[in-house]
């Protein structure tokens, strides 16, 4: 699954075309599940925030941008954004335990370029950038929260998520 394959189902389905739609769903969906699932920890809740992203996607297929990336990127930062809300609202975050060393051992089962890739330049972090952006992009935890779990002062929490992103980034794009 590339980008030139997933382009002609999104611009079909932003013209309102049920059957890519369809297809982009199947060809989509259980990757999109995974990282929800990763996400929530709840199967019902993964469902709920999956089926809640690919209702984002039919309405707003026509707002996606080639030039801010691939087609399954914008999909996977949409199923993001849902699991973390149902996070919120579910208060996920207080029923799990957060261990420290939690993010080494855990992985998407994800078997696409991009996703190898973003793994290996996240191999590549600081441990403290690596923990920080896990916790804050994977388990959805806020900065204060951060500060509050690892107990380190907000602008340094701050500085390494800034640079972690940025040194991903640099490393995405080479």
């Amino acid at each position: 699954m590339d980008n030139d394959d997933l382009l002609p189902l999104l611009c079909a389905t932003a013209q309102g075309d049920k059957n890519a739609f369809s297809s982009l769903y199947q060809q989509t969906s259980g990757k999109l599940f995974a990282i929800s699932l990763n996400m929530l920890t709840n199967r019902a809740y993964a469902e709920e925030a999956l089926q809640d992203a690919f209702i984002k996607i039919w309405h707003n297929a026509s707002e996606y941008n080639a030039s801010k990336g691939t087609v399954i990127s914008w999909m996977i930062s949409i199923v993001r954004y849902r699991s973390l809300d149902s996070l919120r609202y579910h208060k996920v975050r207080k029923e799990q335990s957060l261990s420290d060393d939690e993010y080494v051992n855990e992985s998407i089962d994800i078997n696409y370029d991009e996703e190898t890739k973003l793994v290996n330049c996240i191999e590549q972090l600081e441990p403290q950038q690596k923990q920080a952006i896990h916790l804050a992009y994977y388990k959805g935890l806020s900065h204060s929260e951060l500060v509050d779990h690892i107990e380190t002062p907000l602008g340094t929490v701050k500085s390494w998520i800034r640079r972690g992103l940025m040194q991903l980034q640099r490393c995405l794009t080479l």
